[in-house]
């Protein structure tokens, strides 16, 4: 790449604002990191098939094997697919799917390799691989996850690999080290229970030069920011928070940039270049995993687990300290709308054409106005479990259950489900999109769709 500017220049010089933030949005048609840029779930005039069938091949490009286990999504920039795996020469176990209530994570104690592959779009063949750690997992992990479960984020010049205890890797878009740096232990364990260890999910984002890194865990909380050229850190907050696997985000109050990050003893957000915090919020839901999602001037927030599933909107002028909401009618002037018990365990929410959509672990889909929060639908999409986050494209909704169906909903404020799609195997990944590709991931197989 000719451009060595973090945002691959395609963000433009006036990246300064709320609105040339979501001008540059619709604008970018790369897929950079989890749920393409800045989380946003959707990509339009992406030109995908109505359907595909997977065993006959229609509308298939290619399909091909991924060895070991990882539930990191694909990411997508020009003519190259990014995604990470765990190899182990002894864990066959695969993924446990449905709902379940048993903690015990998975016992493995045999020598893994952490890989980061680049793959070609348009073939499916391996670019480069690089194997960026081979060792004993130091952390466990939870039946339904992997050790290779953040998603990588990129600039179109460097790929940045998030692996948890077993360290962060910048590479260049040729496949070679750029730096590397060891974050030591990081005990991703449920704080109920401390030897229910599930791994790390939290994956790094990029804004321009820098690199955001959000770690709750046992024994280390913090936020940080680092220079993405070397690695070295710029600022680091400590937080006092229990284990979350959230992936944090960016928003605008007007020219200032904010980290977003959930939580349930802090979520919030922090000054993107001094790391001043901005606000706080405790409460919800007490095992965080979404990632907050913006929409103009609000930031959404939700969670599900413990006495409170809460959707929270919070405006992107908010400050100080917000009290938890008394009712889903009783709540801060700084949140813009609120219900205690409509959000997601497991899944991001999609805002997409002025809705938004919430699914939950047990295939309910939900419909809400973005500014208002009014409840436009709720139906079950199939009484089976889902962990993968909604994307969109072309006024469709794509959900991927684990058993490993693809379903699409039109979007819009009346459900009407469009097509329903097998895809050989259990899936627990969010999709990415790309102009004329989706690009799937299922338990032993990366699959390219494309009308072409």
């Amino acid at each position: 790449c000719s451009d060595d500017r973090a945002d691959g220049g395609l963000l433009g010089d006036n990246f300064d604002s709320e609105e040339s933030f979501h001008q540059a949005m619709l604008a970018n048609r790369q897929w950079p990191s989890y749920r393409g840029f800045y989380a946003s779930g959707f990509l339009d005039n992406a030109g995908l098939p109505d359907s595909f069938n997977i065993e006959s091949g229609h509308h298939v490009k290619w399909n091909r094997e991924i060895p070991g286990l990882g539930l990191s999504c694909p990411v997508i920039w020009d003519d190259r697919i990014y995604l990470t795996s765990a190899i182990s020469g002894e864990d066959n176990s695969g993924y446990r799917t449905g709902m379940y209530g048993d903690i015990a994570p998975v016992e493995d104690s045999s020598v893994h390799r952490w890989m980061v592959y680049c793959i070609d779009r348009e073939s499916g063949v391996t670019r480069w691989e690089m194997e960026a750690h081979r060792g004993i997992p130091a952390v466990k992990r939870h039946p339904k996850s992997s050790h290779a479960t953040t998603t990588v984020a990129t600039d179109g010049t460097r790929v940045v690999a998030f692996f948890g205890s077993e360290g962060l890797y910048c590479y260049h878009t040729d496949g070679y080290l750029l730096w590397k740096n060891d974050l030591g232990r990081i005990i991703s364990a449920w704080n109920l229970v401390e030897d229910a260890e599930w791994e790390f999910s939290s994956s790094p984002v990029i804004y321009r030069d820098r690199l955001i890194l959000q770690v709750d865990a046992l024994n280390t909380s913090f936020v940080a920011v680092l220079d993405l050229l070397t690695g070295e850190t710029i600022w680091r907050q400590e937080r006092d928070e229990i284990s979350g696997w959230c992936t944090p985000n960016i928003y605008f109050d007007g020219s200032e940039a904010r980290v977003a990050v959930n939580g349930y003893k802090h979520r919030g957000a922090y000054d993107l270049e001094t790391g001043e915090e901005i606000w706080k919020m405790s409460g919800g839901g007490d095992v965080q995993i979404p990632t907050p999602v913006v929409w103009k001037d609000l930031v959404f927030f939700n969670s599900a687990h413990g006495r409170h599933n809460p959707i929270i909107v919070v405006r992107n002028g908010a400050r100080g300290e917000i009290p938890y909401p008394e009712s889903d009618s009783v709540y801060d002037e700084r949140l813009a709308w609120f219900y205690d018990r409509a959000g997601s365990y497991m899944s991001s929410l999609l805002v997409y054409k002025d809705l938004v959509y919430r699914l939950n672990w047990n295939g309910n889909l939900a419909c809400y106005d973005a500014r208002t929060g009014a409840v436009q639908y709720q139906e079950t999409v199939k009484p089976t479990s889902f962990i993968a986050s909604p994307v969109a494209a072309d006024g469709r909704i794509y959900l991927v259950s684990e058993e490993g169906e693809l379903f699409i909903v039109a979007a819009g404020p009346e459900y009407r489900l469009l097509h329903r799609i097998p895809l050989g195997e259990v899936s627990l990944v969010t999709p990415g999109l790309s102009e004329g590709m989706m690009v799937l991931r299922t338990g032993s197989r990366l699959i390219a769709v494309s009308a072409q």
